[in-house]
């Protein structure tokens, strides 16, 4: 069944073991996950983009394209650990490794991003996935809007509660020991763990993303969108895995996301499904395209 864009409230409960409130959704982020054997080239990230003319001039959207063939790509290192029997993944939690690359070299500390994606926000909202760190770090409460796992032209949503922080802030001797993981992230204290278990590289995949901003998007009422395609590929032999056409609303209060803002966004999302139809992967997330490549899919909240 399809939903409604507009981000829904977490609901007021008791918040978290320290007292502190529920986090409540501050992103709004449309997705499309992409078939990628299109992609061959930089000038075919902006040849997707020219299928947004349409649903933008027919659902009153500004689009501007001015000056983004001057912007770099930009490169990132991707990477997902897990347990040897997906245990994270399989309860909604997702661990990943982002290096981003300047001029062909890596640059500064590597991220650490934790999360945990599932469909109900109430479920989401109730995970605390702040860290035993040092220094700081950042939440990030998401609505994700994709389309329906099954057909073109709807919109299904996850709600995705993260917290990056740099790899740097783990100061363990082991960082791919369960129990280290466990001590930094206190949220996957439930799950099950055996002594001396370690996480590994899923898929034995280094992901390396391609990603092109393309165009500013503006709905009206003062919500404005930059607006990026990508491509995730496999190191070393450049083989394609998966693409993804995406924009981000941020906002700090519900009353930013007018209405009728939030109509024209989701009917231009619906209508970019539609141009896109063919070029659609329906039913998969980037994550789950990583978790999937060597068979035996592991159970997903996605």
């Amino acid at each position: 069944m399809s939903r409604s864009i507009e981000p829904p409230r977490v609901t007021e409960g008791a918040g978290y073991s320290d007292g502190h409130p529920l986090d409540d959704v501050q992103y709004l982020e449309c997705k499309i996950i992409l078939k990628p054997d299109r992609f061959d080239c930089r000038d075919s990230l902006f040849e997707f983009g020219s299928l947004l003319a349409g649903p933008a001039e027919r659902h009153g959207v500004g689009l501007s394209t001015r000056g983004f063939g001057r912007e770099p790509l930009k490169i990132r290192e991707v990477c997902f650990f897990d347990t040897q029997d997906y245990r994270l993944y399989n309860n909604a939690f997702i661990l990943r490794r982002r290096v981003p690359y300047v001029d062909g070299f890596a640059a500064g500390d590597p991220e650490i991003v934790f999360k945990f994606r599932h469909p109900d926000i109430q479920k989401a909202a109730a995970v605390d996935v702040r860290p035993r760190v040092a220094g700081d770090f950042r939440v990030k409460f998401k609505c994700e809007a994709l389309p329906l796992k099954d057909a073109v032209g709807g919109v299904r949503m996850l709600y995705s509660h993260n917290v990056e922080f740099g790899f740097s802030q783990v100061r363990r001797a082991d960082p791919t020991a369960v129990e280290t993981i466990v001590r930094v992230l206190p949220a996957l204290g439930s799950l099950k763990r055996s002594p001396g278990e370690k996480v590994a590289l899923v898929s034995q995949m280094i992901v390396e993303e391609v990603l092109q901003d393309i165009a500013v998007l503006d709905f009206g009422k003062g919500l404005q969108s930059v607006a990026n395609v990508a491509l995730w590929r496999a190191r070393g032999d450049h083989r394609p895995l998966v693409g993804e056409f995406a924009f981000q609303l941020r906002f700090k209060r519900r009353d930013e996301l007018h209405r009728k803002a939030m109509k024209r966004c989701e009917r231009f999302f619906v209508a970019v499904q539609r141009a896109a139809r063919s070029r659609i992967a329906l039913g998969a997330t980037k994550t789950g395209v990583v978790y999937r490549l060597q068979g035996n899919p592991p159970r997903s909240h996605e």
